[in-house]
Order: structure tokens, then C-alpha cells, then sequence
């Protein structure tokens, strides 16, 4: 770690601890190794190049210079890394397809917690890039953007003066991992899915929670694999608290939370001196960072509108090509992305939001719930129908999201 922080740091030369990467990797791929694990290591030695970038270390080479200046603009970014105005999409495209790892590791730095907790930088990195390639790139909406973008939320709602000044290290690093893994593998269809093709998944963890048991499992699979915790004593604690929080992200069990995230507001007897209520507190962080984007700024928010709602469409097609039952909200025939939109805001979003701002009455929360209003009035405006019937509590949409299961919102993190 000591030379890896000297290479960083002082900008030494990297291609001595590059080589040492790349002969690593021929000498494991010599063996019966698979073909995803060489693949692995190689990616991780990219990664590593890149972060040089991104600490200001001068390139030798002037054919870098364009990428020189994407990454000079991507650190700039990472400087308003707490503004809730903060462009995912751009820095996505500003760091190559890596906004996940970069601003992951960004956000434990400047939190100090890998100087705290004595994270070793390689198997760090090598861990963030596992995560990151892990997630589907091919899903429209469930990806590794989608998963920066809620770890870019958690860490606003992390940076809130009740939330700052009670948690603690161990519950920021929990927060930041478990946004970044929260939909780690993400197949990009639902639970019900899953369990009416008889998916492996569905019958391993007994139709219960079946994608976030898997996401969960997923993150621990990555976390022994790197051994980033390896010299923790609390590695075991790190892991069943990191899936207590993952867990907490099944939209089925949304009204359970709710209502006791309710109950406590209703009764103040919300005690963050207490680990479990700071725990309780995380997970309705980590639940409103998953779903925010009907509070972001429109430009931002009607993005991932249309990609959650082609995912969901995507699901339909192949429900349709295979004769099965179209799941709700799947149909591009009986719904619309200002349909879906308006009954997920309604339903689901005000209710959560509206909470979260009784705990935490911030210019931060009324700012998503200002978001939140306009936005839902312009995909009224784009849906009269819906818009009008939406009020009087009778649209077909409305009816759906109540009758459906809640699972079917799973999917539907914005």
C-alpha cells in the first residue's frame, strides 16, 4: 500500500508497477484461468493508469492530451461532487464509462476513511473495478451509472446536518458501499419475472427478495475475492450490515418502511445515538437515494425516465415473444413513460420524500421535493389524461400501481 500511495502521490513513474500488473496477469492466465478473470486483471491495470489521470500526474505521451483534458474536467466535477444538480451522465462520459470507480473512490478519500480503515489501494481499486464490471451495461436504466448516481445521493444525504453530525465512520463507509453495490448484477428484469421462468435465482432464495438477496450476495462475493477487509475485525459485521441495507431496498417492503420511518417521526423518538436507529436512518437514506430521480432537475430526471421505462418496456417485449403474462407497467401498449412516471411519483416517491423531509426539513429537501412537483407536473403536461384522472384518484394507471404488486416497482429505482 506504501508503494502504491508513494506512485500516486508523488507521481512516480507508473510503468514499473504497471509491468508488475501486467506479468501478474500473463502468469495467472497461463494457468487454467477463465477467460472473464484475465479480462479482470487487465481491466484493473487500465484503471489503475487512469486514476494517474485523475491525481494531475503529467502524461508523457502528447497523444493523451485530449484525455488529458476529459480528465482534468471530470476532477473538476468531482470539486462539486456534493451539489444535487450534478451531472452523472456528463462525468460518466468525462471518465470513459468509469464514473462508478472514480467517484467511489473519490468519495472514501475525501471522507478519509481509506487512511481510517487502512484499506489497502490496490485491492481497493481492483475491488471498484470488479463492482463496476459487473454491472450490466447492456440494461438501460439498472447499470453502473445508475449505481454512481445513487452513491452521488447517498453522499448528499450523508453531508445533511442531522446525518453528519451523528454518523460515524463505519456507517458513512457502509452507506457509500452499499450504494455503490445495491444492484450489483442486475439482470434488468423484475422478481416476478424471475419467478415465472423458474430462474435459478428465484429458487435459491425462495422468491423472497430474490434480486436484492442476489445484489447483496454479490458485493460479499467481491469483498472476500479482493479481501479488501481481510485485516478487519469486523469484516463479518461490514458484510451482514452491508446486506441489511441492500435488503432494505426491495420495493415490496416499501410500506413497512415507511410506516415505521413514520411511526418514529410521528413519536420523536428517533435516537441517532443509538446504532440501530443511525442503521434504520441509512436505510431510508439508501431507499431515497435509490428512487431520486423524479427529485432531480428535469433535464436530468426525464433521462432516467426513459430508460427505466424502455428497461421495463424490454421486459415486456420478451413476456410478449414468449407468450407469457406482460408484467405491470411492461406493456408499451397500455402504458406511457408520463403514465408510469406520474403513478410511480405519486405512490411511491411523495410518500417516501415527504417523510424524509419531516426528519430532515433541509434546504436539500424542499429542493427535491420543488424537483419533484415540477416534474411531475410536466409529464402531466405531457398526459392529460392521466393528469386529470391522476387527481380524482380514478386513472387506469393508479389502478394499477395499487393493484400490482409492489415488487413490480423494484425495477423502478428512479
Amino acid at each position: 500500500m506504501l508503494i502504491l500511495n508513494g506512485i500516486l502521490h508523488h507521481g512516480i513513474s507508473m510503468s514499473s508497477f504497471s509491468c508488475v500488473c501486467l506479468c501478474s496477469a500473463r502468469a495467472e492466465s497461463a494457468g487454467s484461468i477463465p477467460a472473464r478473470r484475465i479480462r479482470r486483471l487487465f481491466s484493473f491495470q487500465r484503471h489503475l493508469l487512469s486514476s494517474r489521470l485523475l491525481r494531475g500526474a503529467p502524461h508523457l505521451n502528447p497523444l493523451h492530451i485530449l484525455d488529458e483534458d476529459y480528465c482534468g474536467q471530470a476532477k473538476c466535477m468531482l470539486e462539486k461532487v456534493g451539489s444535487w444538480n450534478f451531472e452523472i451522465f456528463l462525468f460518466d462520459r468525462l471518465t470513459n464509462g468509469n464514473s462508478l470507480v472514480f467517484l467511489t473512490f473519490h468519495l472514501l478519500n475525501q471522507y478519509g476513511l481509506i487512511e481510517l480503515f487502512q484499506l489497502d489501494m490496490v485491492k481497493l481499486r481492483r475491488f471498484l473495478v470488479l463492482v463496476q464490471e459487473d454491472y450490466h451495461n447492456q440494461n438501460p436504466y439498472h447499470n453502473a451509472v445508475h449505481a454512481a448516481d445513487v452513491t452521488q445521493a447517498m453522499h448528499c444525504y450523508l453531508r445533511e446536518p442531522k446525518l453528519a453530525q451523528s454518523l460515524t465512520s463505519f456507517d458513512i463507509l457502509l452507506g457509500l458501499l452499499a450504494a455503490a453495490t445495491h444492484d450489483l448484477d442486475h439482470p434488468g428484469v423484475n422478481q416476478p419475472f424471475l419467478i415465472k421462468t423458474n430462474h435459478y435465482l428465484a429458487a435459491l432464495y425462495r422468491n423472497t427478495s430474490v434480486l436484492e438477496n442476489h445484489h447483496w450476495r454479490s458485493a460479499v462475493g467481491l469483498l472476500r475475492e479482493t479481501e479488501l477487509f481481510s485485516h478487519l475485525p469486523v469484516e463479518d459485521s461490514i458484510e451482514r450490515q452491508l446486506g441489511s441495507l441492500i435488503l432494505a431496498t426491495d420495493i415490496s417492503r416499501q410500506n413497512e418502511y415507511l410506516s415505521r420511518f413514520r411511526t418514529h417521526l410521528d413519536e420523536n423518538d428517533l435516537c441517532l445515538g443509538h446504532a440501530s436507529h443511525r442503521h434504520f436512518v441509512l436505510q431510508m437514506a439508501l431507499k431515497c437515494a435509490d428512487i431520486c430521480n423524479p427529485c432531480r432537475p428535469w433535464e436530468l430526471s426525464k433521462q432516467w425516465s426513459e430508460k427505466v421505462t424502455e428497461e421495463f418496456f424490454h421486459q415486456g417485449d420478451i413476456e410478449k415473444k414468449h407468450k407469457l403474462e406482460i408484467s405491470p407497467l411492461c406493456d408499451s401498449e397500455a402504458n406511457t413513460i408520463a403514465s408510469v412516471q406520474i403513478g410511480f411519483m405519486t405512490y411511491v416517491v411523495e410518500p417516501l420524500f415527504a417523510e424524509w423531509a419531516r426528519f430532515s426539513d433541509t434546504r436539500l429537501s424542499q429542493t427535491m421535493l420543488g424537483h419533484l412537483g415540477l416534474n411531475k407536473a410536466s409529464w402531466s403536461a405531457l398526459e392529460p389524461e392521466a393528469s386529470g384522472s391522476s387527481e380524482e384518484g380514478e386513472s387506469e394507471p393508479g389502478r394499477v400501481l395499487v393493484s400490482c404488486p409492489l415488487d413490480d416497482w423494484e425495477r423502478k429505482d428512479n
